[in-house]
């Protein structure tokens, strides 16, 4: 019997099922979407190219690892580093010394600048700032000898590099119009502008992936030029090892493992990709964050709309689950038809979403493919797990809604149960009101202590207290419903709006909870995303706000390459009508908070740091910036010793420290200092968190290139003028701006982040707004009854139109409220924890979501009310007894 009924219910009643199977297929797609990028960043790999005839590599760890205690158990909080973490080549000795070693060679790589003047007379160059230079990268000639099959020649013309010479690979050789005997001027992170013969022509480069992640030419130098110029005299990227004849990889791994002992890695197979490829780590990072935190509320989400959707769909069946048990019908009966028309619609449902979310996540990982978020050979991983995950959510979503929904229906006498059916309850349950009220204490409680917290802690909380005060709305929808339709209909009843209106205040106010089931998505439409849109707002109102104040440079000296070298602010330095020119390097700090690893922007800036304000003033709150040394330089040489730091205020709150205190901090490269805080500052936000000299930084970063050089014109100088002297000091690719080329620049480094708001709170916005819809088609479908008595009473078609759209317009403003005010509970502490300032909300932005939602709310109400009223109204108030 059940089985039947179940059957029969969804082919003659198609509105209610058809709205059930919309919200089941928008969930089963976005839980797969979310599953799908989750497991591409859990089984991330990409098979090496340059190091696929080395069986072997040597290479330091690629991800600062934190050990975290948690009572009895430990567990390790792991980030990637955000520059590439390098390895002593003293070790290639050890590693020859074994049996089964044929030959081990450093390798590396380094960007190159070409100079304008590089190429030779006649030939094409890049010299304006409009167009990049070729993309060069230099290695030490030894490691192409040992990344190539065994007797394969490297040269293809010519004789292997010494001194000041190079050798070019064939493909790019022709780019640049060169040959052998050539000389070109390049530049690298260690080295000023420096000419070089070209020596010969080899096949390296011609399109491999190296350890720098780039894909262009390849120089080579000799080995002890090399380390020099690269700015990392005697450590490399990793160890390139090739076995003897009839040694194994597992043999050879085996050998080097215990060659170099604890500490180093030593990698075979696809690992070794992660070497040439330094963004897959952050990739997998990304794509886990997306997959995994973004999905776990976007799951939640799914659960919410589609139990609050089949719930309102066995709702409005009440009047046949009563007449079913006046005919006979048993609690189990009717139990089991709902488990089998959950059955029946949400496995097609999600069988259909699934393609949907395989088109998302596609598109999804495409994005960050060309925002450069993911190496560009990452494929999408697809497999089962997402897919039965999402179908089996939303099977176990619908048959808890359906069962909950006819819980109390079934439970009841036959003649109780059609007297329930005939009038909506006046008020929820006591169990529904208790969770609610519980829900809304946590949303309270949670916005509470985000007001507490700063940085990350502060905006990890945001979708927390979201989720909170949502789950607060739909379980105590109806009491808000009729408090909204009380307050908000004061004016309707007046008579301001005439019959209609009035009409439509007592039809909201009587009829309650089918009002909230129309206003929860809305709420949540306009909780999401004003929550994700308008905390991305502030941080970029804020950030603006520091730029504008910090950058007091009269002219900020950029690149369209790989950046500027380092003596470019000594040059600019030496311009007539300079006063200051500082150098500024950029690079990512680590650092932990609550037993995870965390990043902060970070600066190295050149020159005396006193004098620092004169280009940059950062808003200093205590401390000096005077005190913040050169670094003390290394023993035997190398890196130079951080000693001092300056943090951002909102920083140093976050990691408890003051002036004079030590703070532990992980450098890009995962050297882990202990530098004295001389002094917090302001603007942090906009400028960089972490400030240092540049002598102590450009030892731990991939290349130290600078992104700007801020420069402050001596008083009375014409800025013109110096713009144009400072335009012809011949530095490859080089732009002259003023200080919004710095502010560009900071945007171009949050881009991604914001993206990935922006697409967040599009999906889950635009899945709240399908619900929404879907949701208001349904309770409009199931009043033909009600509006077929309205035009029997004589109303007319019009004042029905003019009815429903009251209707609509006090959903839609009832939910905007709400949603505004979830929003601003949750953005104020979060904000000022984030930021220290209060939220920004451009009206560019929260005006046309606020017309969207009104618009969405008329446009589904007003098409099925035309649906109805075609009927003739005879027929309508007699279709559904």
């Amino acid at each position: 019997m059940s089985n039947g009924l179940a059957r029969a219910s969804v082919r003659f009643r198609p509105a209610s099922f058809i709205g059930s199977f919309v919200a089941l297929l928008f969930a089963a797609a976005i839980v797969t979407a979310c599953g799908t990028l989750l497991q591409t960043g859990v089984t991330a790999h990409l098979a090496p190219v340059r190091y696929a005839r080395t069986p072997v590599l040597v290479a330091a760890d690629q991800n600062a690892q934190l050990p975290v205690k948690d009572g009895q158990s430990s567990d390790t909080s792991t980030l990637p580093l955000p520059e590439t973490a390098l390895v002593d080549d003293a070790l290639i000795q050890r590693i020859t010394a074994e049996p089964g070693v044929a030959r081990a060679a450093a390798d590396f790589g380094f960007p190159l600048l070409l100079a304008p003047s590089g190429a030779p007379t006649g030939a094409p160059t890049s010299t304006g700032a409009d167009a990049a230079p070729p993309s060069l990268t230099g290695r030490p000639f030894s490691a192409a000898a040992a990344t190539q099959p065994s007797g394969a020649a490297v040269l293809v013309a010519g004789t292997a590099p010494s001194g000041d010479e190079v050798a070019l690979d064939a493909v790019g050789a022709r780019a640049l119009h060169l040959a052998v005997g050539d000389r070109i001027t390049l530049t690298a992170p260690g080295s000023s502008p420096t000419g070089y013969t070209v020596s010969g022509l080899t096949t390296e480069g011609t399109g491999s992936t190296g350890s720098t992640g780039s894909t262009g030419s390849t120089a080579l130098f000799a080995d002890e030029v090399a380390g020099r110029l690269s700015g990392h005299p005697g450590r490399a990227d990793a160890i390139a090892v090739q076995p003897r004849a009839g040694v194994g990889t597992a043999e050879l791994a085996r050998q080097v493992r215990q060659a170099v002992g604890p500490g180093p890695q030593v990698l075979t197979g696809d690992a070794r990709a992660a070497i040439e490829q330094p963004l897959l780590g952050s990739a997998q990072e990304t794509l886990t964050g997306l997959g995994g935190s973004f999905g776990g509320i976007a799951t939640m989400t799914a659960v919410f709309v589609v139990m609050g959707t089949v719930a309102l769909a066995a709702g409005q069946r009440g009047r046949e689950f009563a007449l079913l048990r006046a005919l006979g019908a048993t609690p189990r009966q009717i139990r089991r038809t709902i488990a089998t028309e959950a059955m029946l619609l949400a496995p097609v449902a999600g069988a259909v979403g699934v393609l949907p979310g395989l088109a998302l996540a596609h598109w999804w990982l495409g994005q960050l493919r060309s925002r450069g978020a993911v190496p560009q050979g990452l494929a999408l991983s697809v497999g089962p797990i997402p897919i039965l995950v999402a179908v089996g959510l939303g099977l176990l979503a619908a048959l808890s809604a359906g069962y909950l929904a006819a819980r109390r229906p079934s439970r009841m006498r036959p003649s109780q149960a059609l007297g329930e059916a005939a009038v909506e309850r006046a008020r929820p349950g006591v169990v529904r009101t208790v969770l609610g009220a519980l829900a809304l204490a946590g949303g309270v409680t949670l916005a509470f202590v985000a007001s507490g917290l700063s940085g990350d802690d502060a905006a990890n909380t945001a979708l927390g207290v979201v989720m909170c005060f949502l789950l607060a709305v739909a379980l105590l929808g109806p009491l808000l419903a009729r408090l909204a339709a009380t307050l908000l209909g004061l004016p309707l009843r007046s008579g301001s709006a005439g019959p209609t209106g009035s009409l439509a205040a007592d039809n909201t106010r009587a009829n309650a909870r089918r009002l909230a089931s129309a206003i929860t998505p809305i709420v949540m439409v306009t909780a999401f995303c004003g929550t994700l849109l308008f905390l991305q707002s502030t941080v970029t109102h804020v950030s603006a706000q520091q730029v504008r104040a910090g950058v007091v440079a009269d002219q900020v000296l950029g690149s369209a390459g790989p950046g500027l070298p380092s003596g470019t602010a000594g040059q600019a330095a030496r311009v007539p009508g300079v006063a200051e020119a500082v150098g500024v390097l950029r690079s990512t700090a680590l650092y932990s908070s609550d037993g995870s690893l965390n990043t902060a922007s970070m600066l190295g800036v050149s020159g005396d740091p006193a004098q620092l304000s004169r280009v940059l003033d950062l808003g200093v709150s205590s401390g000096s910036l005077a005190a913040l040394g050169d670094g003390a330089p290394a023993v035997g040489g190398g890196a130079a010793t951080v000693r001092t730091v300056a943090l951002d205020a909102q920083l140093a709150t976050n990691l408890g420290v003051k002036v004079g205190d030590q703070v532990p901090l992980w450098l890009g490269d995962g050297t882990q200092v202990r530098p004295t805080v001389v002094a917090l500052y302001q603007r942090g936000l906009g400028l960089g968190q972490v400030l240092l000299p540049r002598a102590a930084l450009a030892g731990h970063v991939t290349a130290a290139f600078d992104s700007q050089v801020l420069v402050g014109d001596a008083p009375g100088a014409d800025r013109s003028t110096v713009a144009a002297a400072l335009g012809r000091l011949g530095t490859p690719a080089l732009t002259v701006t003023d200080a919004a080329g710095f502010g560009a620049r900071t945007d171009q480094d949050q881009e991604v982040s914001n993206w990935a708001n922006t697409v967040m709170a599009a999906v889950l916005g635009g899945f709240a707004a399908v619900a929404s819809a879907n949701t208001m088609v349904m309770t409009v479908l199931d009043r033909r009854r009600e509006v077929g008595l309205l035009r029997l009473a004589g109303t007319t078609r019009r004042q029905v139109r003019g009815m429903l759209r009251w209707e609509a317009l006090l959903v839609a403003t009832t939910g905007l409220l709400l949603g505004a005010a979830i929003a601003w509970t949750t953005l104020v502490p979060v904000a000022r924890g984030v930021t220290g300032a209060a939220p920004y909300i451009p009206i560019g932005t929260a005006a046309p979501l606020a017309v969207a939602v009104v618009g969405l709310a008329l446009a589904a109400t007003a098409l099925p009310g035309r649906a109805l009223l075609r009927v003739r109204p005879i027929e309508a108030g007699a279709g559904k007894q």
